[in-house]
């Protein structure tokens, strides 16, 4: 069997690797689809966190086997993945990574690991619970009510699943900013009722055309309620603190490696609440039964196999190519 691997900054390989067996407590996975994540990519940039490191966790996939005390799953499950569960860390610096033909989810038995999927959901669909999760749990962290005016700042796929997450309940009024016009467009097809351009257009400018204004000591502030940070640019922070209305609410699910620049002066003014978003809601099934009332195929952009993972990584890293980047390891699982 083949395993996907870190060795360097940029040095990607898949490697040979000795099939997995499950301990008492484990289960194997026969993985079916796993989606490059943005993580993966900065993993890859950086060299990994151990050398070699084994990458890839937003997977679905049949189980193979499982130990003798794993109880409540069962060899031909059809399953999905929550990565960091029983402290796995599968693909993000554990010793096991989803980009590969049999995965060892170690301490199944647990619980919380593994999820078992319905028969009529492609894998390939599947496999979007756990970026599907992360988005929703922006959403879930913003409080989001049904009047509610939302602006998404970021299209990638994590910014697609929290606009995915607002139309299916019900949220209107969602308005996607990013510069990728390709992106926009994904916006559109998964529920944005509007898109900004901000490589053409100033966002706040468009953003007090679609949601309105309100006044603050005489300035005009844009009136929308929620602002959801999934594009990474610490200046969207620092513009969403000056230009936000009072009482509006921030939430940050991007990752930002460098320090951003806050004023704590406007968030006193107005009043704001900043949140962070970090991994998945306190249900992870609720991603899969989203996914089984919603058609979230536009968000899949590109498939490969995994014999092309370096070409898969490398569509990943331009933000112009669109929305998720799956590699189909198992198609007959599929």
């Amino acid at each position: 069997m083949k395993q996907v691997n870190i060795h360097g900054p940029g040095k990607v390989q898949l490697d040979d690797a000795d099939k997995r067996e499950p301990g008492p407590r484990d289960a194997v996975v026969r993985v079916a689809a796993c989606g490059v994540c943005g993580t993966d990519v900065r993993y890859v940039r950086m060299g990994g966190l151990t050398r070699p490191m084994p990458i890839g966790h937003e997977l679905s996939g049949i189980i193979e086997s499982i130990g003798a005390e794993v109880s409540d799953l069962a060899p031909g499950t059809r399953v999905v993945l929550n990565p960091t569960a029983s402290s796995n860390m599968i693909g993000n610096g554990g010793p096991e990574g989803g980009f590969t033909q049999l995965l060892l989810v170690r301490n199944a038995a647990d619980g919380g690991c593994l999820f078992p999927i319905p028969d009529d959901l492609p894998m390939h669909l599947a496999a979007l619970s756990e970026p599907l999760g992360v988005g929703m749990n922006a959403v879930d962290r913003s409080e989001v009510t049904a009047n509610d005016k939302v602006a998404v700042f970021g299209a990638g796929p994590i910014g697609l699943s929290a606009i995915a997450t607002l139309r299916d309940r019900g949220i209107s009024d969602v308005v996607a900013i990013d510069l990728s016009p390709r992106r926009l467009e994904l916006a559109t097809a998964l529920g944005a009722r509007a898109t900004i351009n901000a490589s053409e257009q100033d966002p706040w400018v468009e953003l007090k055309k679609l949601h309105g204004e309100e006044p603050l000591m005489g300035m005009p502030m844009a009136a929308t309620d929620v602002f959801i940070e999934a594009s990474g640019a610490g200046k969207v922070i620092t513009d969403v603190l000056q230009s936000g209305k009072a009482e509006s609410r921030l939430t940050v699910v991007a990752l930002h490696e460098q320090s951003v620049n806050v004023s704590f002066l406007w968030v006193m003014m107005k009043q704001m609440t900043i949140r962070g978003a970090m991994e998945y809601p306190a249900d992870y099934t609720d991603a899969i039964e989203l996914l089984t009332r919603w058609d979230l195929s536009p968000m899949i952009t590109h498939r490969f196999p995994l014999d092309r993972i370096g070409e898969a990584i490398e569509v990943a890293t331009d933000p112009n190519a669109g929305g998720k980047v799956m590699v189909d390891i198992d198609t007959e699982v599929n």
